[in-house]
């Protein structure tokens, strides 16, 4: 009665309606299904279920009755990506799922916090343009000409903790390195005292590039992981005992085979069991044993990020799922044991070990006068830890970060956005800076995406390219006639003229590339597949199309973007390419993950220029593209 009572408490609070669906699993007395429990919370007395079993009489009967059928449904499935629900198939009819609550949903109903993990309106604040910096633009004029307001004031802004909330195609990089500019050439700073980390080596090239084409050089750009590896190189010595380097991929192939001897166990056998038969689908073995190493090592990593002792995490687990867990556990103690023995290092161990430098002798932390982060919400706790011994070790240290809570897609590996919506909270007298002109699609592309994430309630992003836009949305009979029809289009761009580096095509899994790419290698059309697999890259050459997972393209653009496979089953993901890294992960309770597929999906569609096509094949398309955004199609097939 408790419980009722603090649900009844709730009164009209929209974030927390999903504790109705959770009320309504523990009212319910027997196996309920999709169709019926919808029925049930809307109210739908037509329903004969709910006529024969009383369910009228209950309390959450019509509770979300203001609700559409397609709300409740992404309410259902945000519970189930949470962890909260649980389904499962009917004995003798596989096809016909039935709903409970799980342990994890009887503790949300208690004690509520999936809704504190919504994005709202945090850092919805119209950036303030003073008529103090209004006459400083005027008279630098001559270096600022071209920028729009919010990024002039994001470039010379003088306050020592500023983060720039950057939309979708709102010139942050240009940003960033314009105020690096402003720095050495306006504001007399040591080059030599900037630092300026980035997420990916391309960008920290890029950055590089376009410094040295400005004439300046000296600037220290890193990804946390290179900063902190020159930092172990200097001073390794003082936290190890013996000589250690980083696991190269020919190490990690040399410790597996160990690791797998230890076991009797050979790759072709661990592989089979591991993977299903639709993720063997089009994969060579050597693709699958790469896959195998590297989900095992993300799970040492997963581990240790979280300073957890790497255990058997198969408790709780049946069947092939429970042995699948084991084997790796067990793989990767072994693996631990053989980096060890090597004196091995892996990615974040470079971090950890670096904060564990830094903590034992402050002597060896750098002191910057500047220090410029780039997708602040892609940062996980290990490189906020990082960052804050550097800004204690000067505390006067000019902080600017840049990132969009819109684009936040790695919580799965880590990240956490709560870090860039608690900016304010942790550093008190900040300035927060929107960027939201949109400079790379076109009007009615930009508008979409906008609907796409209304939920998050953060400004609009504007568009600013004057060209204009398609979007449509095509539905298959089958993936086979998907498939296809994109690869009859992409040969029709590319004959009428348009290099294929102008083309993406993007998908939430990788078995989905696997397929079309060989369709495209049939056609002879020059292409390239990037996944987000941890591996070594292909590199692109000009004029391939690119094939990719949506992880996999962020941060980049193109004018012709098709998204495949626009179901329900993809947006959001209900199957893994990585199974047992699912499973690993189980626990983790820092993010929201429905809302983070339907972020992703955001990313996928902000990538386009010009044309956007969005493709599935069966009866339903992702309930992510909802009224709103129907009504802007050009074409619906």
């Amino acid at each position: 009665m408790e419980k009722e009572d603090a649900i009844k408490e709730l009164g009209p609070n929209e974030d927390m309606d999903y504790l109705y669906i959770l009320r309504a699993l523990n009212e319910i007395r027997f196996p309920v299904g999709k169709n019926l429990l919808i029925g049930f919370l809307i109210g739908d007395m037509k329903n004969q279920s709910v006529i024969k079993n009383d369910l009228f009489t209950l309390h959450t009967f019509k509770s979300l009755r203001r609700y559409s059928d397609s709300e409740i449904r992404s309410m259902i499935d945000n519970l189930i990506a949470n962890s909260m629900v649980d389904s499962s198939s009917i004995i003798g009819n596989k096809f016909a799922q039935v709903y409970a609550i799980t342990q994890k949903g009887q503790e949300e109903l208690m004690t509520p916090s999936l809704y504190k993990k919504k994005i709202s309106n945090q850092l919805d604040s119209e950036t303030v343009i003073t008529d103090r910096e209004k006459v400083l633009f005027k008279e630098l004029d001559f270096f600022l000409s071209g920028f729009n307001d919010e990024q002039k004031k994001a470039i010379i802004m003088q306050n020592p903790r500023i983060l720039c909330v950057a939309g979708a195609g709102s010139g942050k990089t240009t940003v960033l390195v314009k105020r690096i500019e402003f720095l050495v050439k306006y504001q007399s700073a040591n080059p030599h005292k900037i630092l300026a980390i980035t997420f990916t080596r391309k960008a920290r090239q890029e950055m590089e590039h376009r410094l040295i084409a400005l004439g300046i050089t000296g600037v220290q750009i890193e990804t946390f992981n290179s900063f902190s590896e020159k930092m172990l190189q200097r001073f390794g010595h003082l936290i190890y005992s013996s000589q250690k380097r980083v696991m190269s991929y020919t190490d990690k192939i040399i410790a597996m085979n160990f690791a797998m001897a230890a076991m009797n166990l050979d790759m072709d056998s661990a592989t089979n069991k591991y993977f299903t038969d639709n993720q063997k689908k089009n994969k060579e073995p050597n693709q699958l044993n790469n896959i195998f190493m590297n989900d095992c090592f993300s799970v040492i990593e997963y581990f240790k990020s979280k300073k957890e002792k790497l255990h058997d995490f198969s408790v709780g687990l049946n069947g092939e799922e429970r042995e699948n867990a084991k084997m790796i556990a067990k793989v990767c103690q072994n693996l631990e044991t053989q980096m060890k023995m090597q004196g091995l290092r892996d990615y974040t161990d470079q971090i950890l070990d670096t904060i564990e430098l830094f903590n034992k002798d402050g002597r060896t932390i750098p002191i910057f006068d500047s220090i410029l982060v780039d997708e602040y919400q892609d940062v996980n706790a290990m490189q906020i830890e990082l960052l804050d011994l550097l800004i204690q070790k000067n505390k006067s240290v000019n902080l600017f970060v840049v990132g969009d809570p819109r684009q936040s897609i790695f919580g799965w590996r880590g990240s956490n956005v709560g870090y860039i919506l608690n900016f304010k909270d942790k550093f008190g007298n900040c300035e927060i800076i929107n960027l939201f002109r949109n400079y790379r699609s076109g009007d009615k592309i930009v508008k979409f995406m906008n609907h796409s994430i209304e939920s998050m309630k953060m400004q609009d992003i504007e568009s600013c390219n004057p060209n204009d836009s398609t979007i449509k949305i095509i539905d298959f009979s089958s993936e086979d006639m998907e498939w296809s029809f994109v690869m009859n289009e992409i040969k029709k761009l590319i004959d009428n003229g348009m290099p294929g580096d102008n083309i993406f095509v993007l998908s939430r899994t990788n078995r989905q590339l696997n397929d079309l790419s060989q369709r495209l290698r049939a056609a002879q059309i020059p292409h390239v597949v990037k996944t987000d697999e941890l591996k070594r890259p292909t590199e692109a050459r000009i004029g391939d199309v690119t094939l990719a997972t949506i992880h996999a393209i962020k941060g980049l653009e193109a004018k012709v973007v098709f998204v495949i496979g626009c179901t329900e089953q993809n947006f959001p993901c209900k199957a893994s390419d990585h199974p047992v890294i699912e499973i690993a992960k189980m626990g983790i309770t820092e993010y929201d993950k429905e809302e983070e597929e339907k972020r992703l999906f955001y990313v996928a569609i902000s990538r386009a220029k010009e044309k956007l096509y969005l493709s599935y094949s069966g009866k339903k398309h992702t309930y992510f593209i909802n009224d709103e955004m129907k009504k802007m199609l050009n074409d619906w097939f």
